[in-house]
């Protein structure tokens, strides 16, 4: 699916339904909706989605998903290209861009770091 023909709300929605920790902060959850819009507007609304679909539960300033076990696996979920990209997170160059595979389309490129930091898987 082309990148402008992409749904922000269903990507960002599905992100949250992937989200490997327990619980998160909102403002970590919204550094990972980030990736996917900057528009504080859709932000709140992929947030608010995720919520009224049931995919997460937001109460006292923490997000929690609702489904265990439903990562993302870097090795069927995540397509590696080489090429001249730019980090779609944190907007450096990159010559090897990582590229997350959602039902709803693809996030990325991002670097080897920011991927990590997108999926949390670090920190």
């Amino acid at each position: 699916m082309p990148a402008d023909d992409q749904d922000p709300v269903e990507l960002g929605v599905e992100l949250l339904a992937h989200l490997e920790h327990a619980e998160l902060s909102v403002a970590d959850a919204i550094d990972r909706i980030e990736t996917v819009t900057t528009n504080p507007q859709l932000q709140r609304e992929i947030l608010d989605t995720a919520v009224m679909r049931g995919v997460v539960d937001r109460e006292d300033g923490l997000v929690r998903p609702r489904s265990q076990g439903t990562y993302v696996n870097f090795e069927a979920d995540v397509i590696v290209r080489e090429g001249s990209f730019s980090c779609a997170r944190c907007g450096a160059s990159i010559s090897t861009g990582h590229f997350v595979q959602l039902d709803g389309g693809e996030l990325g490129p991002f670097g080897s770091t920011c991927i990590r930091k997108v999926l949390g898987r670090e920190n």
